[in-house]
Protein backbone atom coordinates (compact mmCIF):
# COMPACT_ATOMS: atom_id res chain seq x y z
CA UNK A 1 0.00 0.00 0.00
CA UNK A 2 2.81 2.30 0.67
CA UNK A 3 4.42 1.69 -2.83
CA UNK A 4 0.70 2.87 -4.04
CA UNK A 5 0.43 5.81 -2.12
CA UNK A 6 4.31 7.04 -3.01
CA UNK A 7 3.85 6.50 -6.66
CA UNK A 8 0.39 8.28 -6.87
CA UNK A 9 2.01 11.15 -4.22
CA UNK A 10 5.01 11.53 -7.01
CA UNK A 11 2.94 12.08 -9.69
CA UNK A 12 0.12 14.44 -8.04
CA UNK A 13 2.67 16.79 -6.01
CA UNK A 14 5.34 15.01 -4.97
CA UNK A 15 7.65 16.03 -8.33
CA UNK A 16 6.45 19.69 -7.77
CA UNK A 17 7.49 20.15 -4.19
CA UNK A 18 10.78 18.06 -4.09
CA UNK A 19 11.88 20.87 -7.24
CA UNK A 20 11.07 23.48 -4.66
CA UNK A 21 13.23 21.74 -2.76
CA UNK A 22 16.03 21.39 -5.18
CA UNK A 23 15.80 24.78 -6.18
CA UNK A 24 16.19 25.97 -2.63
CA UNK A 25 19.57 23.77 -2.36
CA UNK A 26 21.04 25.21 -5.48
CA UNK A 27 20.09 28.65 -4.05
CA UNK A 28 21.95 27.64 -0.79
CA UNK A 29 24.89 26.06 -2.77
CA UNK A 30 25.79 29.29 -4.70
CA UNK A 31 26.67 30.75 -1.63
CA UNK A 32 29.86 28.71 0.47
CA UNK A 33 28.48 29.65 3.80
CA UNK A 34 25.36 28.24 3.17
CA UNK A 35 26.40 25.00 2.16
CA UNK A 36 24.65 23.23 5.07
CA UNK A 37 21.04 24.60 4.22
CA UNK A 38 21.24 23.26 0.25
CA UNK A 39 22.60 19.65 1.98
CA UNK A 40 19.33 19.39 3.91
CA UNK A 41 17.34 20.56 1.77
CA UNK A 42 18.04 17.88 -0.80
CA UNK A 43 18.23 15.45 2.28
CA UNK A 44 14.00 16.69 2.69
CA UNK A 45 13.71 16.57 -1.40
CA UNK A 46 14.37 13.02 -1.20
CA UNK A 47 11.72 12.76 1.75
CA UNK A 48 9.04 14.47 -0.15
CA UNK A 49 9.66 12.31 -3.37
CA UNK A 50 8.60 9.68 -1.13
CA UNK A 51 7.42 10.18 1.85
CA UNK A 52 4.99 7.26 3.22
CA UNK A 53 7.14 4.48 5.21
CA UNK A 54 9.54 7.44 6.65
CA UNK A 55 9.52 9.93 8.92
CA UNK A 56 11.97 12.16 10.69
CA UNK A 57 13.45 12.34 14.14
CA UNK A 58 15.58 15.07 15.96
CA UNK A 59 19.53 13.65 16.07
CA UNK A 60 20.87 13.81 19.49
CA UNK A 61 23.67 15.40 18.55
CA UNK A 62 22.37 18.62 16.82
CA UNK A 63 22.90 21.66 19.44
CA UNK A 64 22.95 25.61 19.05
CA UNK A 65 24.37 25.24 16.03
CA UNK A 66 21.18 23.38 13.90
CA UNK A 67 18.74 26.26 16.53
CA UNK A 68 20.80 28.99 15.11
CA UNK A 69 20.44 27.86 11.77
CA UNK A 70 17.20 26.70 11.68
CA UNK A 71 16.20 30.06 12.34
CA UNK A 72 18.44 31.88 9.36
CA UNK A 73 16.62 28.49 7.35
CA UNK A 74 12.68 29.86 8.30
CA UNK A 75 13.87 33.47 7.68
CA UNK A 76 15.01 32.63 3.97
CA UNK A 77 13.49 29.45 2.68
CA UNK A 78 11.48 27.85 5.48
CA UNK A 79 8.40 29.64 5.39
CA UNK A 80 8.10 29.81 2.03
CA UNK A 81 8.25 25.88 1.27
CA UNK A 82 5.98 25.43 4.78
CA UNK A 83 3.53 27.64 2.07
CA UNK A 84 4.01 25.70 -0.74
CA UNK A 85 3.03 22.60 1.59
CA UNK A 86 0.05 24.39 2.76
CA UNK A 87 -1.02 25.51 -0.34
CA UNK A 88 -0.94 22.16 -2.30
CA UNK A 89 -2.41 20.62 0.75
CA UNK A 90 -5.78 22.50 0.45
CA UNK A 91 -7.03 20.95 -3.29
CA UNK A 92 -5.95 17.60 -2.36
CA UNK A 93 -8.40 17.89 1.06
CA UNK A 94 -11.05 18.94 -1.15
CA UNK A 95 -11.28 15.74 -2.77
CA UNK A 96 -12.19 12.49 -0.97
CA UNK A 97 -9.32 10.17 -2.78
CA UNK A 98 -6.49 13.13 -2.01
CA UNK A 99 -7.21 12.99 2.09
CA UNK A 100 -4.18 10.72 3.25
CA UNK A 101 -1.58 13.37 0.30
CA UNK A 102 -3.04 16.39 2.37
CA UNK A 103 -2.34 15.02 5.45
CA UNK A 104 1.26 14.11 4.12
CA UNK A 105 1.78 17.70 2.98
CA UNK A 106 0.83 18.54 6.76
CA UNK A 107 3.25 15.66 8.18
CA UNK A 108 5.79 17.89 6.08
CA UNK A 109 5.04 21.21 7.24
CA UNK A 110 7.60 21.20 10.49
CA UNK A 111 10.49 20.03 8.73
CA UNK A 112 10.00 22.26 6.06
CA UNK A 113 10.33 24.92 8.68
CA UNK A 114 13.18 23.38 10.36
CA UNK A 115 15.39 21.28 8.33
CA UNK A 116 18.95 21.39 10.51
CA UNK A 117 18.94 19.00 13.16
CA UNK A 118 16.54 15.92 12.12
CA UNK A 119 17.28 12.60 9.65
CA UNK A 120 14.93 10.81 8.31
CA UNK A 121 14.60 7.23 9.13
CA UNK A 122 11.83 4.28 8.19
CA UNK A 123 8.54 4.65 9.66
CA UNK A 124 9.05 1.38 12.09
CA UNK A 125 12.60 2.62 13.41
CA UNK A 126 11.52 6.23 15.19
CA UNK A 127 13.60 6.60 18.11
CA UNK A 128 13.77 3.09 20.31
CA UNK A 129 15.66 1.65 16.72
CA UNK A 130 18.08 4.10 16.77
Amino acid sequence: MKFILNVLWLVFCGLWMALGYVVAAVICFVFVVTIPFGIASLRIAGFVLWPFGWTTVERRDAGVGSAVGNVIWFVFAGWWLALGHLITSIPLFVSIIGIPFGWANLKLIPISLTPLGREVVPSGQGFAGR
